[in-house]
């Protein structure tokens, strides 16, 4: 029920001026968010959340802390279990240092590609309403979507960086795009929409963020939040 009701605050569509340029003129911060658990103890982990400049991808703010994990681990419901924390880090920034507030956020996991439409970066964009795009190394099997003989021959067909094709349902829906995200790497990237930001448009801005197959400000967050459970 709270999914459903959440779900009716989504929009799918472009809302700001920098997403309806080709070259994103005005976008100057993306933000990154991941949480890394500890090793065998699940409810505890690492929320990561870090601001890039953009275009230069420099990181420009990072917030590591360890979090209590309370909720457990239900498939289709991972937000309920990871967004609160996000949310706080996010709120944090913008009582901190809300210059750096990011424009778009690029979230590790699932948009509108998921069993009910309704993804973490979903979840996070309606409740900070910041746009969000969901970026998933695997894929989800949802409305008949699989890897079977026909996905995996549509993924070879992606010969360079850039290239990508719809991820289209048995419904009819298209859930997202397939993006070869880099020349280095063979296997794409699964794009959704999570909130105030067109397909289209997400999957642009995940190319432009990409110096290796995961987009940077993923890539930061990741690398930071598992740097810190280290120590």
């Amino acid at each position: 029920r709270e999914q459903a009701r959440l779900k009716a605050g989504v929009r799918e569509e472009d809302t700001e001026e920098w997403q309806r340029d080709p070259q994103f003129r005005g976008l100057h911060r993306v933000g990154g968010v991941d949480l890394s658990y500890s090793k065998g103890d699940e409810s505890r982990a690492c929320a990561s959340l870090v601001v890039l400049s953009y275009p230069a991808l420099e990181v420009l703010y990072q917030d590591c802390r360890m979090v209590p994990v309370s909720a457990p681990y239900v498939a289709g419901f991972l937000a309920f279990r990871e967004v609160p924390v996000l949310v706080e880090a996010v709120q944090r920034l913008q009582q901190e240092e809300p210059q750096l507030q990011p424009q778009v956020l690029l979230v590790d996991g699932n948009g509108l590609l998921h069993p009910r439409g309704f993804g973490t970066a979903c979840h996070l964009g309606v409740l900070t309403d910041l746009p969000c795009i969901g970026v998933a190394k695997n894929l989800l099997h949802v409305d008949g979507l699989a890897r079977d003989e026909l996905h995996r021959e549509q993924v070879r067909s992606l010969q360079r960086s850039g290239e990508a094709f719809p991820l289209t349902g048995t419904s009819g829906k298209v859930l997202g795009m397939a993006l070869r995200s880099h020349n280095n790497s063979s296997r794409p990237l699964y794009v959704s929409v999570g909130h105030r930001v067109s397909l289209g448009t997400a999957v642009r801005l995940v190319r432009a963020c990409c110096r290796f197959r995961v987009p940077e400000p993923i890539r930061q967050a990741d690398i930071r939040s598992r740097e810190f459970l280290r120590q």
